[in-house]
């Protein structure tokens, strides 16, 4: 009999300032892909809550008809933490037998604590998943988990967490995401405010890690400081599939940084050269001296549809980006965002409030700092401690943690104090932020008549959506 796996992306609210937008659940497909293509005998299936509306009553009995083996969820954001914990525990009230496993950037960081806090985890797969993933499915008894690197688990009272699990070496190896698992769902994903309702959405990764080290990130911990990329012919063939075989219209190419060099122009070369109409457009992720870095790949990308890029310019403050790691400027970011609109090309901003010595009035300073700076997209995020990260180890050390609520560790909750303000206080200079922004009927009016098409569905999305009325709830 194969071995059946069962992956469940748990019902969730979504991230609410982005807009609406119902995102693929890229890594349990991407996992289930892997799965089918090295276990000889396996059956897979996913179920995503969010894309088929299934609650939780429901999900019980989707789970119990399927009878599974291995039920498998994971938590890349800590604020999905509960649903997670809750997926698995439903899964062993229904049958104690079947082995429940997590995995993702939160409970790899949380093992230990993790185990301890939900008996209903039996396995959490620490770090990059696939291989472990696929020898717990060739035999998924417990007495082979000894021998399972990049495993932790309970053995004879106690937790015990196996060797780490070395990187797969090619990514390139990978199968094609596993979109086919999920084809009934594929024309539901969509991300309203880039891409509006009608265009399906898929998420596509083009690297693994980051070669850089910010201290607020998941990321670069989670990979061990490695950064392992995908050629662009490999990028280029992944978008075209995802358009010729699921109708993707919008794609995020889900890197944390592309990077610079010539790997942005043949990108852009290989799209031109592969099957895919003008119709797809894609958006990219990239570190503010990178965007310098690529100015002469830009006409060619954006020839190959790249609409959109987000650039991390997190504060106006040269101490704060010292602090955080960012080893960049606010001139670098000025000119980031100035030759991104030079090509036409939507550039997307990123801050961070509430580093510890943050006040009011270095967040007045911010909001000025960004009218002055002028992008298309601004997303404000209050610094939150992820665990993993050092800005985590640090608050934690000093006891600056004051909300220990997992669910609220989105970057829109302020989850600890600064120096000179409460939690409260936090909250609400994010609330002045958005509301300099995007209250503005001056930047509203030319954003509704841009020429840029983009620019003016965002404008009107961002006017009718009332994100402000929805972040006055949070305080």
């Amino acid at each position: 009999m194969p071995t059946k796996v069962l992956f469940v992306e748990p019902p969730k609210d979504v991230w609410f300032v982005m807009g609406e937008y119902l995102p693929p659940p890229f890594g349990i497909i991407q996992l289930g892909a892997y799965l089918e293509q090295e276990v000889e005998s396996i059956d897979v299936a996913v179920i995503d809550c969010n894309a088929e509306q299934v609650e939780w009553r429901e999900l019980a009995t989707r789970i119990e008809v399927y009878h599974p083996d291995i039920v498998a969820s994971s938590a890349l954001s800590t604020c999905n933490t509960y649903v997670v914990a809750r997926t698995l525990e439903l899964a062993k009230k229904l049958d104690p037998s079947i082995l429940t496993v997590a995995g993702g950037q939160h409970f790899t960081a949380t093992a230990q604590k993790s185990l301890e806090t939900y008996p209903e985890i039996d396995v959490i797969v620490r770090g990059e998943g696939e291989v472990t993933l696929a020898e717990l499915a060739r035999d998924p008894s417990k007495s082979t988990l000894s021998n399972l690197k990049g495993a932790s688990y309970r053995a004879d009272g106690r937790i015990v967490h196996n060797p780490e699990r070395p990187f797969i070496k090619d990514l390139e190896r990978l199968p094609l995401p596993g979109y086919h698992l999920v084809k009934d769902n594929v024309r539901k994903y969509h991300f309203a405010a880039m891409a509006g309702h009608n265009n399906p959405y898929a998420l596509i990764e083009g690297s693994r890690g980051c070669a850089h080290s910010c201290t607020f990130c998941t990321q670069w911990r989670h990979w061990r400081g490695s950064w392992r990329v995908k050629s662009p012919k490999r990028i280029a063939d992944e978008m075209e599939y995802c358009y010729q075989n699921y109708g993707s219209r919008f794609i995020w190419l889900t890197d944390d940084n592309f990077g610079s060099g010539d790997r942005a122009k043949q990108l852009g070369d290989e799209l031109l050269q592969h099957q895919v109409g003008d119709d797809m457009s894609w958006f990219l992720q990239m570190r503010c001296d990178d965007v310098l870095r690529n100015e002469a790949a830009f006409p060619t990308l954006k020839k190959a549809g790249l609409q959109w890029v987000m650039v991390g310019v997190e504060s106006s403050h040269p101490s704060t980006l010292t602090k955080f790691r960012k080893n960049i400027s606010r001139e670098a970011a000025k000119k980031a965002v100035r030759l991104l609109r030079a090509h036409d090309i939507f550039a997307h901003v990123m801050f961070i409030i509430g580093e510890r010595s943050d006040t009011s009035a270095h967040i007045a300073e911010l909001r000025q700092f960004v009218n002055e700076l002028d992008p298309d997209f601004v997303i404000f995020t209050v610094l939150t401690p992820f665990p993993g990260t050092e800005i985590y180890e640090e608050a934690d050390r000093n006891g600056w943690i004051e909300d220990h609520n997992l669910a609220h560790y989105d970057m829109a909750h302020a989850i600890m104090p600064t120096e000179t303000m409460t939690i409260n206080e936090v909250q609400e200079e994010l609330y002045e932020c958005y509301r300099s922004f995007y209250g503005s009927w001056k930047r509203r009016l030319q954003g509704m008549f841009a020429r840029n098409r983009l620019k003016r569905r965002i404008n009107l999305y961002m006017a009718r959506r009332g994100i402000l009325r929805e972040l006055k709830t949070l305080f």
